[in-house]
């Protein structure tokens, strides 16, 4: 039997690696569905999510020239509604609706005293909801200036220290 690239099949887990798991979808038929494409969340260990021996559905997502086939669990199975942005967490709060220091949600003034007594009152602005790949730009280029600003820190008591080293020495 040849697999047909989109198609669902029901398989059997035959082996995990630390890399993905062999699912065989008929006889003398297996592919691999890699860590990546086992959940919808983020998978460290398969071995949390599959047992050699289990019964999974699995959606072909190539076969390759040299007859690889590339399987996926999470998309052969009915994907959940996306989370919303509000129950999503991240280190820093920077997703709208997690409560700020003050208690407040973040963006939102939802009934609290206004900071600025003369402002005139209005709705809090919805923010537009985040693509995954702009949530990744907005961490990626939130890591990148601190990490600048680190090292920035790092050059500066560097240049001290060498300052008063040459001090003591000339001194």
């Amino acid at each position: 039997m040849q697999p047909e690239t989109g198609k669902i099949y029901e398989g059997k887990v035959t082996g995990i690696t630390n890399f993905g798991a062999f699912v065989e979808i008929d006889k003398d038929v297996t592919g691999m569905v890699h860590i990546s494409e086992v959940a919808n969340t983020f998978v460290n260990e398969i071995k949390d999510h599959l047992t050699i021996g289990q019964e999974v559905k699995v959606k072909v997502l190539s076969v390759s020239d040299d007859g690889k086939i590339s399987l996926s669990i999470k998309k052969a199975t009915e994907s959940p509604q996306p989370q919303k942005r509000d129950q999503k967490r991240s280190d820093k709060g920077n997703f709208k609706g997690e409560r700020s220091d003050r208690g407040e949600r973040k963006g939102e003034r939802g009934g609290q005293k206004n900071d600025r007594p003369n402002a005139p009152k209005s709705k809090p602005q919805e923010a537009a909801p985040l693509t995954p790949e702009a949530a990744f730009e907005d961490m990626m280029n939130k890591w990148k200036q601190r990490s600048d600003e680190r090292m920035g820190d790092i050059k500066k008591n560097m240049d001290s220290k060498r300052r008063n080293t040459s001090r003591k020495r000339g001194g």
